[in-house]
């Protein structure tokens, strides 16, 4: 995420965070129009190693731009899998009707486990009721085909705007429009 995105001056990992910005805008919006709904945000980064930069918590709008700011400058090594392994407790203990797992990344695993065992540890374990999503940010997302098999799904960005693109499609297309028709509210009188 260090080297310039494609189309762009600046890091990927800059146009990265510019495009989660904007996907947790939508969320901001989501929330204010679906406060009865439950929804839990955690920020985990990766390079060489996977860390937590906010641990899974109700959506906070501050908090996640004070944790985005926070993501460490992209280092030298992809651990993918560590970074799954890192959310998977807190996503667990998030208490919410839907779990999902979503991760940007510009290259393949390099150190840790790999992301495919990870993800199947995952789907079996948590009885299907995790959705893993990922976004091949200017790499093949073939590398990810893996996440056909456990119900997931990958796409591809070769650019800033693509980025944006995917992650809209993903989160709102998917995610938060899974959210509308489903529990967790009362029902209509």
């Amino acid at each position: 995420m260090r080297e310039e995105a494609p189309g762009d001056s600046r890091p990927k990992s800059a146009v990265a965070r510019e495009a989660l910005e904007a996907m947790f805008d939508a969320t901001e919006s989501f929330v204010a129009t679906r406060p009865d709904f439950a929804v839990k945000v955690g920020i985990y980064s990766f390079s060489s190693h996977a860390s937590t930069v906010l641990p899974m918590q109700p959506f906070d709008r501050a908090a996640i731009r004070a944790a985005l700011a926070r993501v460490p400058r992209a280092g030298g090594g992809t651990a993918i899998g560590e970074a799954m392994l890192t959310a998977r407790p807190d996503l667990y203990r998030a208490g919410v009707f839907r779990k999902y797992l979503l991760v940007v990344t510009d290259g393949e695993n390099t150190s840790g486990r790999s992301p495919d065992q990870v993800a199947a540890e995952i789907f079996q374990k948590s009885e299907q009721s995790v959705a893993i999503y990922f976004v091949a940010f200017d790499t093949n997302a073939d590398r990810f085909a893996f996440l056909k098999q456990v119900h997931g799904d990958v796409m591809s960005a070769g650019s800033g705007p693509e980025l944006k693109k995917a992650l809209d499609e993903i989160y709102q297309g998917r995610i938060l429009a899974e959210a509308s028709p489903l529990g967790e509210r009362e029902p209509e009188p």
